[in-house]
Formats: structure tokens, sequence, C-alpha cells
């Protein structure tokens, strides 16, 4: 089996494990092809890293475009495929990109069966030429991911119709994340991790704090366009001083970040232009075995998968009466935590998910193979 995966995702040298665990399965030989560098405009600069790269080809491909998710596209992709005549070609993006097409249109010319991965969990209708590349790959994919529910829900609304799957991106080391021994504050302490801006609802934690125990204490680790509204708004309420804002934290230093939360809470809230669409922390948490309570936006309640961690968007009263009971029982606390870790084992490290990948591409090969069979007897 011979798949090519093209993905700008994989800058990150952490996502990189998946490929890794995909090359270690029976008949696989994997190829790769990422850009030098991404620029991402929240961020800036992604250079690309190489962090695990045993046991499959990792090739750098100049990109047009960078940083344009619409329009970019790899000039270079045929001589790559041409080179590496791929069984699957795996395109990490959204149907509605031009790479996408670009790319889906140079695998059919080599008989490769065509992925497409979408996060997009919004319908939304776009102006052409972005909904002439949606129908194009729609016709030349012979399967499709989703990340979340919804987006699968999305691309059949929209016209898709061969197979589809539900599959995050990529998964959670569980060596990395995992329970450790860390120093920790005298008093039980609520954890934010995210960008601090409207839609991720660190206000409603703060609104939440000021009707919980004065021995109680909120962290918040990640910085944004709200931080000083959310000040004030801690000083307003009067709990100013157990609120403790963090800034952003190094990716190598989350685990341990994470380890000193006695619960990590999720309070997105939808948009009109935007719904959460996986919540990564949510499982990074978990698999450090910290119970998650997370709102009823997007997939959050699928992610965290017990119905009595999830409370309606926006409700402060439930948030409270949730966080108040969990933190008045460390024993449930525990237990939650050990179920959480449990969760992401069986579902969500870098392992299963290559593992439900590569069920999903088998299935393409089996569908070629029947066509074919069809074919010669026809």
């Amino acid at each position: 089996m011979r798949i090519l995966i093209v993905s700008k995702a994989l800058v990150n040298g952490v996502y990189q494990r998946k490929l890794e665990e995909l090359a270690r399965l029976p008949d696989v030989e994997l190829l790769a092809v990422v850009p030098p560098f991404w620029h991402e405009n929240r961020v800036g600069v992604l250079q690309l890293e190489r962090r695990y790269v045993e046991g499959y080809q990792l090739v750098v491909e100049p990109m047009w475009f960078n940083g344009h998710h619409h329009v970019h596209f790899y000039p270079g992709l045929g001589k790559h495929i041409a080179r590496f005549r791929p069984d699957i070609l795996h395109i990490d993006e959204e149907p509605y990109n031009l790479v996408t097409a670009h790319a889906a249109l140079l695998g059919r010319r080599y008989r490769a069966r065509i992925l497409f991965f979408t996060w997009q969990n919004l319908y939304r209708r776009y102006p052409p030429p972005f909904s002439w590349f949606e129908q194009l790959n729609y016709r030349l994919a012979s399967a499709a991911v989703a990340g979340n529910h919804e987006a699968a829900d999305v691309l059949r609304r929209k016209g898709f119709r061969g197979p589809l799957a539900v599959i995050p991106q990529f998964g959670v080391d569980p060596e990395l994340f995992r329970p450790m021994t860390v120093a920790r504050a005298a008093v039980p302490t609520i954890g934010f991790v995210g960008r601090l801006v409207p839609e991720k609802g660190a206000d409603l934690l703060i609104r939440a704090l000021a009707q919980l125990p004065g021995r109680v204490q909120l962290e918040i680790v990640g910085d944004g366009i709200e931080r000083t509204r959310l000040e004030l708004l801690a000083t307003e309420l009067g709990v100013r001083d157990r609120v403790l804002f963090r800034g952003g934290v190094p990716p190598a230093l989350m685990p341990e970040a994470l380890n000193r939360f006695d619960v990590l809470v999720v309070p997105s809230r939808t948009r009109r232009n935007w719904k959460e669409q996986f919540g990564r922390v949510i499982i990074e948490a978990m698999s450090c075995g910290v119970p998650v309570v997370g709102s009823s936006s997007g997939e959050i309640p699928h992610v965290i998968g017990d119905p009595s961690l999830v409370f309606p968007e926006d409700d402060v009263d439930a948030l409270v009466r949730l966080l108040r009971n969990l933190l008045a029982d460390p024993e449930r606390r525990r237990q939650l935590g050990e179920a959480g870790r449990r969760r992401v084992l069986a579902h969500y490290t870098q392992r299963r998910i290559a593992e439900q990948y590569y069920a999903v591409y088998q299935a393409m090969l089996a569908a070629r193979r029947f066509e074919s069979q069809v074919t010669e007897e026809g």
C-alpha cells in the first residue's frame, strides 16, 4: 500500500508521530510532502521540525502563496506523485481549497485513489472559484475524512456521496501527555488553556469563579486580544487575586501545566462564523489524567464522551453547579481522570488515529479491487 500524504500541518514535529505509527502498519510504504514552513496569521512563521521521521520519507516541497489557506498549492507536487505512484493520495486539506483540487487532478492522472480531510463544521456556500474546487473534489475523491461529526453532516448536505469517516486529524502522544507529579497550588485550581478571544469563553470561567468558594483559584494559560478585558472583569467581580494569567506556555511544558489543574474547563461558545471543531487540549488534559468539563459547542461533547461533564453554552449557573460538585469530591475527580485517560488510550492516541486512517485506506483499495473485478467480468 503506497500512501502519499500532502499536509502543511506536518511542519509541527509532534504531529509527525502519527506517520511513524502509520508506517509501522502492515504493507505500508509512506511518503509525506510538506512545506519548509507555514505562515500562520495568529502566530507567525512555523518552521518545519523534523521530530518523528523514522520509517517513512519526508519530502520538503516549496509552496506558492504560503499563509493563504484557500489558494496555496505546491507547484512541484506532480514530480513526487509521478515518482512514487501512490495507491492512495491523502490530501490533508479542505475540499474548497486550491491545493486539494490541484493535488487531486495530479493524483488521478496517475490512477491514485483520492482522500481529502475537512474540519469545517459550519454550512457555508463559497463563491467561485472555491465552489468549483469543492464540487470538483467531491467528484474526484474516493473517500473523505471529517474531523468532527458536524463536519461530516455538512459534507453530506453539500452533496458529497462517497465513503466518509469521522476521525480527528491527529491524536495525542500518551507518553508525553501523562499523569505526573508536579508542584501544585495549595488550593483547588481550575484551568483554562486557549486563545483569549470571545469565542473561547474565558470570561465565563471568571464569572463562575466569583460564585465559587474563596479557596478556589483559576489559572489561565494563553494570550490574546481579550486579556485586558478579562483582567478588568476579574477586578470588577472581586476575584482578581484568585485569577492567575500565565500567558503562553511552550508546547514542551504543556503536560506539566495541565498536571497542575484539578479540572480543566473548555467553555467555548458558538458564533455565526465559528464553532468548536475539536478542542485538542481536551485530549491532552484527559491523557494527563485531568478531568475535563466542556460546553456544548461543536465537537466538545463527543470528545469528552461523558454527558455529565458538559454544560450548555453560556450557562454560568450550570457551570458553577458542575464545578462546585467536582471540586468538593476529590475521589470523583480521580475516577474521572482515570476514565479520561482510558478514553484517550482507546480512541485518541497517535497510534489509534493511525489505525483508523489505515482502515479507511484499506477500504478504499478494496473498493478499487472490486471495481476492477466488475469491469473485467463485464
